[in-house]
């Protein structure tokens, strides 16, 4: 029920003020008992019209049932009824509203528990329908989502649904117009916000994806190593061609080895030294390292043991 607006309240003041200046002229010595029932009177006409006065807000419409009968659908804005012949059993929001509910421990077509939370999106299209055809649309909306939502899952495979949301979303939303449409009721939209399923599914699953990647990882080395091959392949053939151009990309490698600053030994086959003329080279560095070893001074004999 909606409570009283302050344009009751301010009726009543105002009937109560009038009728308490009429009794106060007609407050006479010898007409007191009148003023008394003047006032008894104000008080309850005051009464009648505050309850005669009703206000509806703009997204609300109001159900007027007369002696047990519908008379008429009124609202929004001002009104009036007739007190005690006539009632207002239901305020109707013709706003968007907005229900969640969920399926638990629900099956889905390949004997896989979930657990589905949804949101359901509605809103009253026939206020008098909505009032009189069913007890409590409310609750009547929430039941048919469940169900509805229920029958999708145990129809739908475990994959589709991780997947395809949009499609659960559709199939829910016309479901549940088809259901809640003779009550006046139209379904904007249910949006599916989470699908939950066991932890030792989510771990296998994991495990899969997983697996699944590594596959595709080793397919592209794979191929990776195969283009590799096949510019090497090209490279020979060049090189093969163009003796001159091999060997100077073996200079230039023999050059970007021994510029590094570390420990790192070079070797360069016998060929590749007469091919590029580093024969002089290589002996003035043998020399150079035989002198070396003769100029040491030679280590002292170890102590003989105690």
């Amino acid at each position: 029920m909606r409570k009283s607006s302050g344009l009751q309240t301010l009726a009543f003041f105002v009937v109560l003020a009038i009728g308490l200046a009429i009794a106060s002229v007609a407050a006479t010595p010898s007409y007191y008992s009148a003023a008394g029932w003047i006032v008894v009177a104000t008080i309850a006409i005051a009464t009648i019209v505050a309850a005669a006065i009703r206000v509806a807000d703009q997204w609300q419409r109001v159900v007027v049932l007369r002696l047990g009968r519908f008379r008429a659908l009124e609202g929004p804005g001002l009104f009036f009824i007739i007190p005690i012949i006539e009632t207002v059993p239901y305020w109707i929001d013709t706003r968007v509203l907005t229900s969640a509910f969920k399926a638990e421990k629900t099956l889905t077509k390949d004997t896989v528990p979930v657990d589905v939370d949804a949101v359901l999106f509605w809103k009253v299209l026939d206020p008098k329908r909505a009032a009189l055809d069913v007890a409590d649309y409310n609750g009547a909306i929430n039941w048919a989502a469940q169900t509805a939502l229920r029958d999708v899952i145990g129809k739908t495979l475990l994959a589709d649904m991780l997947e395809g949301r949009d499609k659960i979303s559709a199939d829910l939303q016309k479901i549940i117009d088809e259901r809640t449409e003779p009550w006046g009721v139209n379904v904007i939209s249910v949006e599916v916000k989470d699908v939950l399923i066991p932890p030792a599914l989510q771990d296998a699953m994991s495990m899969q994806a997983q697996a699944e990647r590594e596959r595709q990882a080793r397919v592209i080395l794979g191929d990776s190593e195969r283009q590799v091959a096949e510019k090497f392949g090209e490279a020979a053939k060049t090189y093969a061609d163009n003796p001159t151009a091999f060997h100077l990309r073996a200079m230039n490698m023999l050059y970007e080895g021994l510029k590094r600053d570390n420990a790192t030994i070079v070797i360069v086959p016998s060929t590749a030294v007469d091919t590029m003329q580093l024969g002089a080279t290589v002996a003035s560095l043998s020399t150079m390292a035989a002198a070396m070893g003769k100029t040491a001074a030679p280590l002292p004999p170890a102590p003989p043991a105690a």
